[in-house]
C-alpha cells in the first residue's frame, strides 16, 4: 500500500461521538509507552502525525485519522501504566471497551507488545479479552531494533507459549521496528487485504 495522505479528523472521548461508521477502521493499543504513536508516525511517513512522549499517557482520546481517504487509522489511550488517578484510568477503559465492542466498522484491533520484555500480565489479560469479545486482532511486537534476533524470537516464543495456555489458535503476528522502519510494508499490506475483502462485501 502506497500511503498517499494521512490526516487528522478529530479526537473524541465517546465513541458515540466517532466519525460516520462507512469506511473500514484500524485501531492501535497497547500498554503505554510500548511505542505506538513512533509506530504510527513510522507507518505514515510523517513524524508530526501522532504526537510521542517519553511520558506515558500522552494519548488520552480516540483520534481518527483518515488514510488515502478510504481507510481510518485509530489512534488509542494505552492501558496499563500511566500517571493519572483511579478514576480516570477507569474512566479510559470504559471508553476504550465501549469503542471496541460497539465499533461497527472496526476491522481489526493492532496489539502493540515491547519485543524487549518478558510476557507481561496486562497484555495476555487484555488479548484474552479480546478473544472473549470476538473482536479480531493482531500483534504487533515493537522495538525490534533495540534487542537482538535470537532474544526477540525467545521473547516472542515466551509470550505465545502463555497465549496457548487460552488459545487454540495463534493469533496473527507481526515484527516492526519505528527506528528502522521494520515491519512498515507487511502491516500496510495486512491491512489493504482486509481494505480488499471490506470492499468486496459492501
Amino acid at each position: 500500500m502506497i500511503i498517499k495522505s494521512a490526516e487528522f479528523v478529530q479526537c473524541v472521548t465517546d465513541w458515540q461521538k466517532c466519525p460516520s461508521p462507512n469506511l473500514p477502521e484500524y485501531a492501535f493499543i497497547g500498554r503505554s509507552n510500548v511505542g505506538k504513536s513512533s509506530l504510527i508516525n513510522m507507518l505514515m511517513k510523517n513524524n508530526k502525525l501522532a504526537k510521542t512522549s517519553s511520558k506515558p499517557g500522552k494519548t488520552q482520546t480516540i483520534n481518527h485519522f483518515l488514510i488515502n481517504k478510504n481507510w481510518y487509522l485509530v489512534d488509542l489511550p494505552g492501558y496499563g501504566y500511566a500517571s493519572i488517578s483511579k478514576a480516570m484510568r477507569e474512566k479510559w477503559q470504559k471508553m476504550i471497551r465501549d469503542y471496541l465492542t460497539k465499533r461497527e466498522n472496526l476491522q481489526l484491533v493492532f496489539v502493540l507488545v515491547d519485543s524487549r520484555l518478558e510476557p507481561q500480565k496486562i497484555d495476555i489479560e487484555f488479548i484474552n479479552q479480546l478473544g472473549k469479545d470476538g473482536i479480531p486482532f493482531a500483534i504487533i511486537f515493537t522495538k525490534t531494533d533495540k534487542i537482538s534476533a535470537p532474544k526477540i524470537q525467545s521473547n516472542v516464543q515466551k509470550f505465545y507459549n502463555k497465549l496457548a495456555e487460552q488459545w487454540e489458535e495463534m493469533p496473527y503476528r507481526l515484527l516492526s521496528s519505528s527506528e528502522s522502519g521494520r515491519g512498515r510494508e507487511e502491516i500496510l499490506d495486512f491491512i489493504e487485504q482486509i481494505n480488499n475483502q471490506y470492499q468486496n462485501i459492501e
